[in-house]
């Protein structure tokens, strides 16, 4: 799923890239892609676009080097919270990121944090820029077992996370 700009009016608009990464097929981890899915049916500002990008993440890291001001990743983030617990994390703040544990091109490890790290080493090749400012909201799993279908804490969760998500988003496409 990819949408378009969305129909707003008004001030000169950013580009801005949400995506909803996650595994589909282990339970929570899908929880991106459906808040993703949510998110695209909203009305949104021009110069915003939504894409589920589930496991792809190869492919995203190719789609930043188009030129975005802002990416918003939707994931399932552990960080010991209770399932369902919602984070909004700053990935651009210094410190922010850290160094995958994975080689950068092993299709089968791409998370967010991998995904970052290419972009880095694509948009150092290309003279291409990466987004001015990366934001995740997260949402706490339940589980990430092989199994379809979010928990039910986590599935509660998806309504709001596209509403904090769209506040993000409309702040951050004003000039």
């Amino acid at each position: 799923m990819t949408t378009g700009t969305g129909t707003g009016t008004g001030p000169a608009r950013l580009r801005t890239l949400v995506a909803g990464v996650g595994n589909i097929f282990l339970g929570d981890d899908g929880f991106g892609v459906e808040a993703a899915r949510v998110l695209a049916a909203q009305d949104l500002p021009d110069g915003v676009e939504v894409a589920d990008v589930g496991i792809r993440g190869v492919h995203l890291a190719y789609r930043l080097l188009d030129g975005y001001d802002t990416l918003v990743l939707l994931d399932a983030t552990a960080r010991g919270g209770e399932p369902g617990t919602l984070y909004v994390i700053d990935a651009s703040a210094p410190g922010a990121r850290r160094a995958p544990d994975a080689p950068a091109l092993d299709g089968h490890r791409m998370s967010p944090d991998a995904v970052l790290a290419l972009l880095d080493t694509l948009c150092a090749g290309t003279g291409a820029r990466p987004p001015r400012r990366t934001l995740v909201v997260g949402c706490e799993p339940q589980t990430v077992e092989e199994g379809i279908g979010l928990s039910p804490r986590v599935a509660a969760a998806v309504p709001e996370a596209a509403r904090m998500t769209g506040e993000l988003i409309r702040d951050a496409a004003v000039v």
